[in-house]
């Protein structure tokens, strides 16, 4: 894994400074919200659980069963409530699911982790959602984390999908220092009350955020009440902080990306820290120059947090252009 990939992996809500996070000024209050925002998560979904090598992976699910798949991946830390108010906009025309990775959310923790099988989870909510009973077959798009267990996805399983969208998913050229993912573990932080855990909450890697309303309806499904085993009573975080102490990674992103069996997108935030523009030259490179490369305008790397509506115009774009058009690059 490259350094970059490394901070992905570290993608998780992290203590903050005595002052707390941007959450803080609100005291517990939910933040002003925008009438699309509240419409968007206001629109009622499934929730479903299917097990994976002894794990519950879970998903929510938008949409007509019948209809052609579109899977929604979060990154490291995250959870599937990360597109509530994205995945509405393509409930219409799409079977829309956003997964939680097990080991995050509200999946099952593992004993050991592993790409091959958070990619194993992917397909197994494509197949449980009925997404490979349509004869057009199911899209992935993934951010951080998820992008890149999507391109190892997309290499060994890419006969079964349409495409797969990497959002913000650097794959650093072989000149950029190498890293290996995290051993140590720092057992999560029980907090006094749900008040204080939001006033610590923040995104990671960290970056600035104007859209507060998004960050708190997050910080909020990335909690649960503490257990007497974590430390409880109190609020903590819900992801496993042993993950990556208990990670096995993968082969190497470049490998994978030329690999891709089926059709490619990237998107990136154009003021991203980590898609900076010679990773993007380097992945187009990698794919020949031959597929879309997206920019978000005044995105950083959490693409869909920073620019809800744009990403959402994009891939709605993105989509309907594959819905009319060969790829240009064979698969």
């Amino acid at each position: 894994m490259s350094e970059t990939q490394d901070r992905l992996v570290k993608d998780q809500p992290a203590e903050m400074p005595s002052e707390g996070g941007p959450l803080a000024q609100y005291h517990g209050e939910r933040p002003p919200a925008p009438d699309w925002f509240l419409r968007a998560v206001a629109q009622p979904y499934e929730v479903h659980n299917v097990e994976v090598a002894g794990a519950n992976v879970r998903y929510q699910r938008w949409g007509p069963r019948d209809a052609p798949g579109l899977l929604l991946v979060h990154g490291n830390g995250a959870h599937a409530h990360w597109w509530d108010f994205i995945a509405p906009y393509f409930a219409e025309r799409y079977n829309v699911a956003a997964m939680t990775f097990s080991g995050m959310g509200d999946s099952e923790r593992r004993d050991a982790y592993d790409m091959d099988t958070f990619a194993a989870e992917e397909i197994a909510v494509c197949e449980h959602a009925g997404m490979f009973e349509h004869a057009i077959k199911p899209v992935i798009c993934a951010h951080s984390f998820g992008g890149f267990v999507t391109m190892l996805t997309g290499a060994d399983h890419g006969e079964k999908l349409t495409g797969t969208v990497i959002v913000d998913s650097p794959v650093n050229p072989p000149d950029h220092p190498r890293g290996g993912p995290p051993r140590g573990v720092r057992q999560n932080k029980v907090y006094r009350d749900l008040n204080a855990a939001l006033a610590r909450f923040r995104l990671a890697p960290p970056q600035e955020c104007e859209n507060h309303f998004i960050m708190d309806y997050i910080a909020r499904w990335s909690l649960k009440k503490a257990s007497e085993e974590e430390g409880g009573p109190g609020w903590t975080w819900k992801f496993d902080p042993r993950i990556w102490q208990r990670f096995e990674a993968g082969r190497d992103s470049s490998q994978l990306l030329r690999a891709t069996g089926c059709r490619i997108a990237i998107f990136r935030g154009e003021d991203s820290a980590l898609m900076l523009d010679d990773v993007g030259d380097y992945m187009q490179e990698l794919l020949g120059h031959e597929v879309p490369y997206i920019s978000i305008p005044h995105a950083r790397h959490h693409v869909m947090i920073d620019q809800p509506l744009a990403f959402v115009a994009a891939l709605r774009t993105l989509l309907a252009e594959w819905d009319h058009s060969s790829p240009n690059r064979s698969v």
